[in-house]
């Protein structure tokens, strides 16, 4: 069983790609293999800065033979009394067998000619030899490049290839106009720790490879680990060893590991350090600077705080020896940037956060929305308009007016210009040092949260209210200019933005009707520019629907039907219900399933959805509950009318009580113990014909089981749930 080697070697590929390039690999490899029905025992794809490889293991020799069913013209066109037509000869001479070898068939459509053809299996190195190209070809990513004179693209040039099925080199090349790169069994070891040995006559420098499954070893020997996952806990090793010895803890993020780990072969840590003096900026100047700037490791002094040692570990890809000079040289890097910062930060502490405002009429927020103070004041009305929603006291709406007004602020100060990833991060200390109150600084910086998937929501009142301000503006603004997201394009986070609203509300339980709010700031925005879309509204509406719904299903594993349930499909009472209490409506989805999954939904489904769907012939209002405005017991017929109205008489109170407390297991039960008394109306000794010839008494029974639907409607729209 051979094993077949592929190793693409290229200049320093962008961290990027070396991990985006494996997992496309790890798709792409096994699929194409598959569709040639070449089994294999294992297949390890390996990447490091300067080379994609992928070892296959266990490959059959050859293709088993296999045969085919090939459909031909009709039996009437391929053979005429008895004798073959030329269109039977045609299509035997195109399948490479004799007449005698086709068949007629009976088919749907009539009588055919077939042949069972019998394919003798490929040679697996012909194949492979043709796959390598497409493996190559088909790989995606940004900012690829012709580094030749020809149409081949790739992230960096290409400048060898090896291809080995066991010991044998497979003659694939490669051409991108007049540069050509021709297979071979010689790799490149790493460009500083390997010396290769001194070629011999006809041979090439590198590292020869003699078997395909030697090549791992080999790679080690040069200094290059091509498996990509020893190489990343070497490194995660490497730091933390490195910290200990420092008598602190690597601050260690998964980001950074990940990209350190596709920008070097052979990983050695070494340790920077930088004067005590800089200590005194804040520790996310330093980790910035040292992180997003430098690809380096911070060090703690506790693992559960972020108060830093002047240390930093940077992975270097050079020669172990001269570490001193690496972190010299590093150090000079290091000292120049906090330099910088303590400089900036010292200037920007020079006057009170309150005083850049105006310097925020110089910042463009978007050309035809106006400057980011434009953007403050927008934002300071629609927190007010939050607040009085929300009731709350004169103190918490004074903070909530205070960090709205100053949530902008530090975007003007030298710091944020020179490290745009402090924005908010500043704010907070700035704020601090000019003598806001605690509850304004940690606003400042937490109405920027969720910077992402997965972030923290904010956790303070004031940081949520303004948080929701600032994204509603931003939402309620770019609409308003015509400018939605559409299919992957969303280049001003609108999706996020109406997502982590929603969630803010949920986590914390903030009754807050945004169906009023979005009017409201519509209206806002509306005056101000009157030639904005009557139908900005509406879509707003449907964006926040989609992103609750979304929510629900994706986040909450709400099943759709049970999300279309509590939403509404083409029902403004409904949706207007969801958009008016997001609370309440993540609470219905939930429990409908909850009661899914123990079974409780299937002893009132029939019930209710029989009762839902006749009530659609009626004409009662959809939020009447009370039977005796709604129904006329003098026109009962049978005592099952009666049965079902006194059920209904019951359960007015105990549904008043479930929407007032959302307790909805009150409800369901109520709907359960009414069950029998519906089924009797529908099917019992006693049962009715509902669509009565008379017209009063067809209504007062539609009636009837209209009202049923609207208690149920409290809960969910039953109609809308898919039978379990």
């Amino acid at each position: 069983m051979p094993n077949f080697l592929l190793e693409l070697g290229t200049e320093e590929l962008p961290a990027s790609f070396v991990a985006s390039s494996a997992q496309q690999w790890q798709r792409l490899v096994p699929a194409t293999l598959a569709e040639e029905s070449l089994t294999n025992d294992s297949i390890n794809v390996y990447a490091t800065p300067r080379r994609l490889a992928v070892l296959v293991k266990g490959l059959p020799v050859q293709q088993l033979d296999r045969e085919e069913e090939v459909k031909g013209p009709p039996a009437s066109s391929a053979f005429k009394d008895g004798k073959p037509t030329k269109a039977a000869e045609g299509f035997a001479k195109k399948q490479g067998v004799e007449i005698d070898a086709l068949e007629v068939r009976a088919t749907d459509k009539g009588d055919f000619v077939f042949v069972l053809k019998k394919i003798p299996g490929r040679m697996t190195a012909d194949i492979l030899t043709e796959l390598v190209p497409q493996w190559i070809n088909k790989l995606e990513g940004k900012r690829f490049m012709r580094w030749a004179d020809g149409d081949l693209k790739f992230p960096r040039p290409i400048r060898w290839m090896v291809a080995l099925l066991d010991d044998t080199v497979l003659p694939i090349t490669l051409v991108s106009g007049s540069d050509t790169v021709k297979s071979d069994r010689i790799s490149q070891g790493h460009r500083v720790l390997y010396t290769p040995p001194t070629p011999q006559k006809g041979e090439t420098g590198g590292v020869s490879i003699p078997q395909a499954e030697d090549y791992v070893e080999c790679l080690r020997a040069a200094c290059v680990e091509v498996d990509r996952t020893q190489r990343k806990n070497q490194i995660k090793a490497q730091v933390e060893a490195a910290a200990t010895k420092q008598g602190g803890y690597a601050d260690i993020t998964e980001d950074l590991l990940e990209e350190v780990t596709d920008l070097v072969e052979w990983p050695n840590a070494v340790v920077g350090k930088f004067d005590e003096e800089f200590l005194i900026l804040p520790p996310e100047v330093i980790t910035t600077i040292i992180v997003t700037n430098q690809r380096y490791f911070p060090i703690l002094k506790s693992p559960d705080y972020p108060e830093l040692l002047p240390y930093f570990i940077t992975i270097s890809n050079g020669d172990p020896a001269k570490s001193a000079i690496i972190a010299a040289g590093n150090e000079r890097v290091v000292r120049a940037r906090l330099a910088d910062g303590q400089f900036f930060y010292k200037a920007d502490l020079a006057k009170p956060l309150e005083d850049y405002l105006p310097k925020l009429e110089t910042v463009t927020f978007q050309e035809d929305l106006g400057t980011v103070r434009a953007k403050v004041d927008r934002l300071c009305k629609i927190a007010s308009l939050i607040a009085t929603q929300l009731q709350i006291t004169d103190e918490e709406q004074a903070y909530i007016a205070r960090a709205a007004l100053l949530c902008k602020a530090d975007l003007v100060t030298q710091m944020v210009y020179e490290l745009p990833e402090m924005q908010g991060i500043m704010g907070q200390k700035y704020a601090l040092a000019s003598g806001e109150s605690e509850e304004v600084a940690t606003a400042i910086f937490e109405h920027y949260l969720p910077k992402g998937a997965g972030d923290n929501l904010p956790q303070t009142l004031t940081g949520q209210v303004v948080g929701i301000a600032d994204k509603l503006d931003t939402l309620v603004s770019i609409f308003g200019l015509g400018m939605l997201p559409t299919g992957s394009s969303d280049p001003f986070a609108l999706r996020r933005a109406a997502n982590a609203i929603t969630n803010i509300i949920w986590a914390a339980q903030l009754p807050i009707n945004l169906h009023q709010l979005l009017a409201e700031v519509v209206a806002e925005f509306t005056a101000a520019r009157p030639e904005t879309p009557t139908e900005l509204l509406d879509q707003l509406y449907e964006f926040f629907l989609q992103r609750i719904r979304t929510l629900l299903q994706e986040e909450k594993n709400v099943d759709y039907d049970l999300v279309n349930a509590v939403l509404g499909e083409n029902d403004p009472e409904y949706t207007e219900r969801a958009l008016r209490d997001l609370l309440d409506a993540r609470e219905r989805a939930l429990f409908l399933q909850q009661i899914r999954n123990n079974q409780t939904l299937d002893l009132i489904y029939e019930t209710v959805n029989r009762s839902t769907r006749l009530a659609a012939q009626g004409d009662l209002d959809k939020v009447e509950l009370e039977p005796k405005t709604a129904v006329k017991p003098e026109l009962f017929q049978k005592s099952s009318e009666q049965a079902f109205y006194d059920a209904v008489v019951q359960l007015v109170p105990q549904t008043q009580l479930s929407k007032q407390t959302r307790n909805y297991q009150q409800l369901v039960d109520s709907l359960t113990e009414i069950a029998p008394a519906v089924s009797s109306f529908f099917d019992g000794p006693e049962s009715v014909l509902v669509m009565d010839p008379d017209p009063e008494i067809k209504r007062n029974r539609l009636n009837l089981l209209g009202l049923l639907r609207n208690h149920a409607r409290v809960l969910a729209d039953f109609g809308a749930i898919v039978k379990s």
